[in-house]
């Protein structure tokens, strides 16, 4: 098997110690490399990116908040991206959070951030998850490659609906926010005054949007 026909697998320095990536390097046609990731926990083929967590993972990202912050970003990635929920439902018995705070979490990032959602028995299935996705993507791209210095069809379709997670943002208030800052990161950074400089926003709508960006504790922890 040469180099080229490997699958080319990025993992996160901070999943080195995941049984993951023991799983992964079981298989002869896998090539792992850990480093740190700006975002996910694992980039395969410069194509796909994926974030992993196991359930009680999950139920900590949404005490603290990171979860929120963690999907923006996910959904704001050039790659095409997923989050992979690894457990079974007993591992959520010493919890101690209420089945709608964890739904709610979950409409947020697949329903208004637009990521997909992939579930996962254990870590081997995980790894083998993540190559049956690999294959598929390399079947897809065959006479389909992106031309160099196109921008990604889809990119302003996936930035709006990045936007339109937020609170008091529909598709238009989505398309004037890009086109005055450029980028959603931008937009995250931006302080309140020149949100509400906006047509269309005003300073309730920039007021919120601020909420939602720097509150540690997202929208959907009211369910608890």
């Amino acid at each position: 098997m040469t180099t080229s026909q490997r699958f080319s697998i990025v993992v996160d320095d901070r999943e080195s110690a995941s049984l993951v990536l023991a799983a992964l390097q079981q298989h002869a046609e896998v090539l792992t490399r850990v480093e740190r990731l700006p975002v996910g926990d694992y980039q395969v083929d410069d194509s796909l990116l994926f974030e992993r967590k196991t359930l009680p993972d999950l139920v900590a990202s949404i005490k603290d908040g990171r979860l929120f912050s963690q999907g923006l970003r996910l959904a704001n990635a050039p790659l095409r991206a997923a989050l992979i929920l690894e457990g079974r439902a007993q591992d959520l018995a010493q919890c101690h959070m209420r089945r709608e705070a964890i739904q709610g979490a979950l409409v947020n990032l697949t329903l208004f951030l637009g990521i997909p959602l992939l579930r996962s028995m254990d870590a081997e299935e995980t790894a083998r998850l993540m190559l049956f996705a690999a294959r598929q993507a390399r079947v897809r791209a065959v006479g389909a490659l992106p031309r160099p210095g196109r921008r990604p069809r889809g990119k302003a379709r996936v930035q709006s609906r990045v936007l339109q997670g937020l609170p008091g943002i529909g598709p238009e208030r989505a398309r004037r926010l890009l086109e005055q800052f450029g980028s959603v990161e931008a937009i995250m950074a931006a302080p309140a005054d020149a949100l509400a400089a906006v047509p269309g926003i005003g300073p309730t709508t920039a007021g919120s949007i601020r909420w939602a960006v720097e509150d540690p504790r997202p929208d959907y922890q009211l369910f608890r």
